[in-house]
């Protein structure tokens, strides 16, 4: 894989097309200067105007036909004509579709750690990569003990420059017309030891929010990840600071909220009681959504791209849809992932069907574009990350 990759990069290099290209490689699209020639048994097939890839076996009529319209920048959900080689039946356009830009929350060991050497911002170039695809959503993970030093704790002062890398990030992808997602990524932890202080995490997310109340196209994702907390606190937790952001005064965005158990949609009503307790969860601007998490291995860890079966993202996703609709609530897949294969593909595509028919799902963020992932099986960061040859334009594309 690490070679074809390779063999793909530099053929993007070039600016006069010299080699064709191997199966599941880029072949054209807007600002594609590689080759547009497809190795022999394969054929180019526009994806989007954005993409273009090689295919196995011979053109067709429809083969070359662009998928459904890509999501607009205001994130409108709009009815949608089902591609039927992707979904059957009618569905509805995610609000929010895009992906995880990961970077300030490496070198969690590292604390404050250095900008450039333990951990990075998200790259522009890719904002605008993704801009280009026609995604329109980014989370942000972060560390809360960069933003917030332990030395004057969750209720002190924030940390000036990293704050400053912070808003620099979100300003560059919301003045893009795009929706940035603001994660702590600590796993509702804090300086070694978990989160049990309501008030003083009201506060902090009072003290944040209010650093971002006047821009209307952030998201505040309260915490990645809770997991060996009881489900009771960490929705009181959730709840406290959804109080805190309304008090700030920021009133317009959508809050997210993550159930214990890492907030897996697969557990959702069953072993991690977060079924039994988020159902009460309360926003005076009833702009609330909750974030579920769902990765297609064994263990539904994303750590193996072998995943379980071609039918296993809409079978983890059934029971916590259900729930959804159950309880009157909106649902938010913040993380997912898989393998580029045949089976996987087949996987993420029935997930991201049977959200968008369900009526219930805002949208999907894939994990994870980010400058320093290198050939991680799931690194869709541009120009050559693992998923890009394949995931992207088969398993996301379709869905824009």
């Amino acid at each position: 894989m690490k070679s074809f990759l390779l063999s793909v990069a530099a053929t993007l290099a070039l600016s006069t097309p010299v080699f064709s290209v191997a199966v599941w490689g880029q072949c054209g699209g807007i600002g594609y200067s590689g080759s547009t020639a497809c190795d022999a048994g394969s054929y180019c097939s526009v994806l989007n105007s954005y993409y273009s890839q090689c295919l196995p076996g011979a053109a067709t009529a429809t083969a070359s036909s662009v998928p459904a319209s890509s999501t607009s920048a205001t994130g409108t959900s709009t009815a949608v004509s089902p591609s039927s080689s992707v979904c059957s039946g009618s569905r509805t356009k995610f609000k929010f579709f895009g992906v995880n830009e990961s970077g300030a929350e490496f070198g969690n060991t590292k604390i404050p750690g250095v900008l450039g050497t333990d951990y990075t911002f998200p790259s522009p170039s890719s904002i605008d990569f993704f801009v280009g695809q026609g995604f329109n959503t980014f989370r942000i993970p972060f560390l809360m003990e960069r933003l917030s030093p332990p030395a004057t704790g969750l209720t002190g002062p924030f940390d000036s420059a990293y704050l400053s890398g912070l808003q620099t990030i979100v300003n560059y992808i919301t003045g893009k017309g795009g929706y940035a997602l603001l994660d702590p990524h600590n796993f509702m932890s804090y300086n070694g030891a978990d989160i049990s202080d309501t008030t003083a995490f009201q506060t902090w997310w009072q003290n944040l929010a209010s650093q971002f109340k006047s821009n209307s196209n952030v998201i505040f994702d309260i915490m990645n990840e809770p997991n060996g907390i009881a489900a009771q606190t960490v929705f009181d937790l959730n709840q406290a600071a959804i109080n805190g952001i309304r008090a700030s005064g920021a009133t317009t965005q959508l809050i997210v909220v993550e159930g214990t158990s890492w907030t897996g949609a697969w557990t959702w009503t069953t072993s991690s009681g977060n079924s039994a307790v988020f159902g009460a969860i309360k926003d005076p601007n009833n702009n609330v959504a909750i974030e579920m998490h769902q990765y297609l291995d064994s263990d539904g860890s994303g750590t193996s791209p072998t995943c379980v079966s071609s039918t296993i993202g809409a079978e983890r996703l059934q029971a916590a849809t259900q729930w959804l609709q159950q309880n009157n609530l909106k649902g938010f897949l913040g993380e997912i992932g898989a393998g580029s294969n045949a089976d996987c593909i087949a996987a993420v595509q029935g997930a991201l069907c049977s959200m968008q028919q369900s009526g219930v799902w805002l949208g999907a963020l894939w994990w994870a574009a980010g400058p320093w992932w290198g050939d991680y099986y799931q690194s869709i960061e541009p120009p050559s990350g693992a998923a890009i040859p394949s995931i992207l334009p088969q398993a996301l594309a379709p869905f824009l």
